[in-house]
C-alpha cells in the first residue's frame, strides 16, 4: 500500500514540477521569437485544440477512474486491486498533467489569457487527484491491506 501511494505521489508532484519548469522556461524565453500570433490560423487552432482537450479530458478522466474504481473494489485480491488502482491513478494524473503543462507552455507561446485558465482548470483537476491513504482505502473498500 505504501509503495503504491508513493508511486502515485511521485507522479503527482512530478506534474507540478513540470508545470513550474514550463513556466520558468516560458518566462525566460518570453522575449524570444518563439511566439505565435494568437490571431493566426495556427494560434486559433492550438487554442481551440487545447480548450477542447482540457474541457473533455478532465471530467472524462475523473468519471472513468471513478467508474473503474467501483469495479476494482469488487476484485477479491487486494494486490490486484492496488495494482489496477495505481495504474489507473497514474493514467488519470498523466492525462490531466498534460493539459496543465501544455496550458502553461502555450500561455507563453501564444500570450493569451485563455491558456492560463486552461492550465488552471487542469491544475484544479490534478489537485482533486491528490493521493492519500484514506482515499485509497475508501475508494477500494479495503478492510485489511498490505503495507
Amino acid at each position: 500500500m505504501k509503495k503504491v501511494l508513493r508511486n502515485i505521489q511521485m507522479v503527482y508532484y512530478a506534474i507540478y514540477i513540470a508545470a513550474i519548469t514550463a513556466a520558468a522556461s516560458g518566462y525566460a524565453l518570453m522575449n524570444s521569437n518563439l511566439r505565435i500570433d494568437p490571431q493566426s490560423e495556427a494560434g486559433i487552432t492550438i487554442n481551440s485544440i487545447l480548450i477542447v482537450l482540457i474541457i473533455g479530458s478532465v471530467p472524462l478522466s475523473l468519471w472513468l477512474f471513478n467508474r473503474n474504481t467501483k469495479k476494482w473494489a469488487q476484485l477479491p485480491d487486494v494486490h490486484e486491486k492496488l495494482a489496477k488502482y495505481q495504474k489507473g491513478a497514474i493514467i488519470r494524473l498523466a492525462v490531466m498533467g498534460i493539459g496543465l503543462v501544455l496550458g502553461v507552455v502555450f500561455f507563453y507561446v501564444l500570450g493569451i489569457q485563455s491558456m492560463i485558465f486552461c492550465a488552471g482548470i487542469s491544475a484544479i483537476g490534478v489537485f482533486f487527484c491528490k493521493p492519500a491513504e484514506v482515499k485509497v482505502v475508501t475508494e477500494l473498500q479495503l478492510e485489511e491491506y498490505p503495507e
